[in-house]
């Protein structure tokens, strides 16, 4: 068991966390595929809180390498970009629209993995092993899910419109690269 408290290994304790982040961000697009959105968002929550213990993991024991920097980024690729708009185009747009608008919508949703991606990319390519900023500059992928499951909930109870997510989800999208500083916690 030595090997999860050694930084060089693939398999440390910090990267089991963020292989469990994968799962759930897995699991949590296939329960969209079969139109169970309760299970997906409780998944990808689990993600949310396997990427928060991560890090934190990562930094008390000293296990930060370079490959546990890129399965982070992958993890929150999918666990707080694809499993949202996914999730959001299934359940919202997909039931709302048809032809144009849903071309649109597709646009938009493309828009905004395209978005996250870079972002993570981006923080890669800037960012030291083990270290953390005081700030982030633009919104990190994880409240931008955040945000994006906002915007779902007040589709679902009927107080934002099918029109309104996609324009929000640009919005959003936008934000991730934007200059926006957001306070890291």
């Amino acid at each position: 068991m030595k090997f999860l408290f050694t930084p060089s290994s693939h398999f440390n304790l910090a990267n089991m966390f963020t292989f469990v982040n994968i799962t759930a961000g897995l699991l949590a697009t296939y329960f969209i595929t079969q139109n169970n959105f309760f299970l997906a968002i409780i998944l990808a929550w689990v993600g949310g809180a396997f990427d928060i213990f991560d890090g934190k993991i990562a930094r008390k024991f000293k296990l930060s390498n370079d490959f546990g920097v890129q399965l982070d980024s992958f993890a929150d690729f999918l666990s707080f970009v694809l499993v949202p708009v996914f999730l959001i185009f299934q359940a919202v747009y997909s039931v709302s629209y048809d032809g144009a608008m849903l071309i649109a919508a597709a646009v938009v949703s493309i828009y905004y993995v395209i978005s996250g991606l870079r972002r993570l990319i981006h923080f890669n390519l800037s960012t030291e092993v083990g270290g953390v900023a005081k700030y982030f500059i633009g919104v990190p992928t994880p409240l931008g899910a955040i945000l994006l499951w906002l915007v779902y909930l007040a589709n679902i109870y009927g107080v934002l419109p099918s029109f309104g997510v996609i324009i929000l989800m640009a919005a959003i999208g936008w934000s991730l690269n934007s200059t926006i500083k957001v306070r890291h916690p």
